[in-house]
Order: structure tokens, then sequence, then C-alpha cells
């Protein structure tokens, strides 16, 4: 008696009508905080890693000549990969870690043939983050592609495309060396990305950038970018080939 009595003098809820539901869907969906784009957790993976390069070094006309790069740390040890055309013939060179941290850097090995250099931070920060390797080899062409480093000194900037290619040659600037083995790819990269890495969607090392193709001979992009790939470089700094 008292559930029908209850039922006779609270009504039954009127039912949503269509456009009631749909409204609330969309309100749930617009409150709803989306994931991270793979492309922001592979920036977020690297930028602890990731090393402002400048340097000095004497110039033929006596002036100081002034140069700018990026490296990745790769060990706990501190090491720091980047490419040997950054810093050959530096009188100085100054590292700055992505915790504000500088130091100056010495060279402590280096791979000519494959223009990789290992630096060693004189005074490091007091937690060094090693970027997570990758393997290139499980890579394929038109897999995701990212660059992250310091073109023209605009620090930690990112790109992104696709690897267009593997096993590529390249006659760096110099004009005195061709590099071999080397892994294509496309996302944007211009003077101070060279030594930084080139990364997977799983934010993972797979190459060290090494120079960009200029056929009109300028530095300019044109979608043509080089990595030496890391299982070759980190082998500079005494890391296993795999």
């Amino acid at each position: 008696m008292a559930v029908l009595l209850y039922s006779r003098l609270v009504p039954a809820p009127r039912p949503l009508t269509p456009q009631e539901v749909n409204e609330a869907v969309a309100q749930a969906l617009a409150s709803a905080t989306p994931p991270p784009t793979f492309s922001a957790r592979v920036y977020q993976a690297i930028r602890p890693s990731l090393i402002l390069i400048q340097t000095e070094a004497p110039g033929t006309d006596g002036e100081i000549s002034y140069g700018l790069g990026t490296g990745v740390v790769i060990s706990q040890m501190g090491d720091i990969l980047t490419s040997l055309h950054v810093v050959a013939g530096a009188s100085d060179i100054q590292l700055s870690f992505a915790d504000g941290t500088q130091s100056q850097a010495q060279i402590v090995a280096e791979q000519p043939q494959n223009d990789i250099a290992v630096l060693r931070a004189l005074q490091p920060p007091a937690l060094v983050i090693p970027a997570i390797l990758g393997n290139p080899k499980a890579a394929h062409v038109g897999d995701e592609a990212f660059a992250v480093g310091n073109p023209f000194g605009l620090y930690s900037s990112m790109s992104a495309g696709v690897i267009s290619g593997f096993d590529r040659t390249f006659e760096l600037e110099s004009g005195d060396q061709t590099l071999h083995g080397l892994i294509q790819f496309d996302a944007a990269v211009n003077p101070g990305n060279s030594g930084g890495p080139l990364l997977n969607r799983n934010g993972q090392v797979i190459g060290i950038v090494t120079g960009i193709l200029n056929p009109v001979e300028q530095e300019v992009f044109i979608g043509i970018g080089f990595a030496v790939p890391i299982t070759v470089a980190g082998q500079a700094a005494g890391l296993p080939a795999y």
C-alpha cells in the first residue's frame, strides 16, 4: 500500500528527449581531458636529456668563431653524444642542461668516420637523466620521426616527419668526408640541430642528426635530413652494438 501511494504521489521522471541526450553527451565530451598526443609524449620523454652546445674556436682571420649545436645524454655517467663537426677545433665548449645547469665540457671520445663525438661535463648537474635508446633496425620507411634540438639557437625545438630511407650516404659540408649507412628523414632540421636526437614515436633515440642536404649551398632545410643510427653512434661511448 505504501509503495502504491508513493508512486501516485511522486510521478516517474520524464524521459529525456534525443536533443537533451545529445547535449548531455556533448557536455561530457567537452569536459573530458584528452590524452597527450604521441609528439607531446616524445617531447616530454627527451626534454630532460637534451643539451644546448655553444662553442668558441679561433677563426682563420684571428677573430673568435662561435658555433651552436645539440647534444643528448645517453648514460648514467653523463656521457653526451653530439656531432663531431659541432665541437671539432673548439677552444671552449659550453653546455646548458635542461634544469638550467651550465658547464664547460671536454671531448672524451671521437668517432670521425661517423661524425660523432662524446662529451662530458666538467660540472654536471646533480641529477643526470639519460635518454632511452631505441633500435633503428626495427624502424621502417614511413614510420614517424621526431627531431628535437636548437635550430638557430631556438632552444629545445621539436619538429615531426617520417623516415624517408635507410643506408644513405652524405658528404659533410667541409667536402672532405662522406658518411655512410645514414637514416634519411624529413622532420625539419636546421643549423643548430646537428648532434641532436632523432626519435621514434615511443620517445626512443634512434639516431644522431648529422646534416641536411643543401643542393643550392644555402643553410635552408628542403626536406632531406640525415642521422647516424644510434646503434653506430653509441659505440663511440662504449655502448655495445645491437
